[in-house]
């Protein structure tokens, strides 16, 4: 039977928050709300969890995984980035944003665009996602929810299609299913590579 923790969407209960951090750091996949819908996570060295996930979603090599970070200052840690492309990031995050960088030594090669030798980026601004990286030790790697013939909004719609799947799913009420705006940073010029969520008006 799927694990069901009820949080607080705008109000995280630390307890809460903690529980779903020890499960995370068991190497176990979860389920949880973002300000782009639910997302599919584990933390970064937990390499069982993240086939675990490629399998679930039906992921080829060539798939983006998504760093989920807690904010700025950690994502030179990460990826490569120049002076322009740090100013933009600072002006339009936390949001609904997921930016193409190239990374970092730091990433394994695993995790990284197979030719391309990138990474997404993203800084949420959803209190559930922000209080679990608050108590993790390492970013957790994130792919959004999506199976072929189901579309996810509540914990419920996850249980009925992952029930054995994963180990944990968080119940935050409804949470549409809302894609990030995509934006390439990984060579010189700004590519806009899909419109979503997040405001393209910001990105000038």
């Amino acid at each position: 039977m799927l694990n069901v923790i009820r949080i607080h969407s705008e109000n995280p209960q630390q307890r809460l928050i903690k529980q779903v951090v020890e499960v995370l750091e068991k190497g176990r996949v979860i389920a949880y709300p973002t300000d782009s819908g639910y997302a599919l996570g584990c933390t970064l060295g937990k390499k069982r969890a993240m086939e675990k996930i490629r399998i679930i979603r039906k992921l080829s090599k060539h798939h983006h995984f998504t760093l989920m970070l807690k904010d700025l200052s950690h994502v030179g840690e990460y990826a490569k980035f120049n002076n322009s492309a740090f100013r933009l990031m600072k002006k339009i995050l936390p949001g609904a944003y997921t930016f193409i960088l190239e990374g970092t030594r730091e990433i394994p090669n695993r995790l990284l665009h197979e030719k391309r030798k990138t990474i997404g980026i993203r800084i949420s601004n959803h209190p559930i996602v922000r209080a679990i990286l608050d108590e993790l030790s390492e970013p957790m790697m994130s792919v959004s929810l999506v199976v072929k013939g189901y579309e996810f909004y509540n914990y419920n719609d996850i249980q009925a299609v992952l029930n054995n799947s994963i180990s944990l799913v968080i119940d935050a009420g409804h949470c549409p299913p809302k894609p990030t705006t995509v934006i390439d940073l990984s060579g010189d010029e700004i590519l806009i590579l899909r419109k979503g969520a997040g405001n393209i008006d910001l990105i000038n």
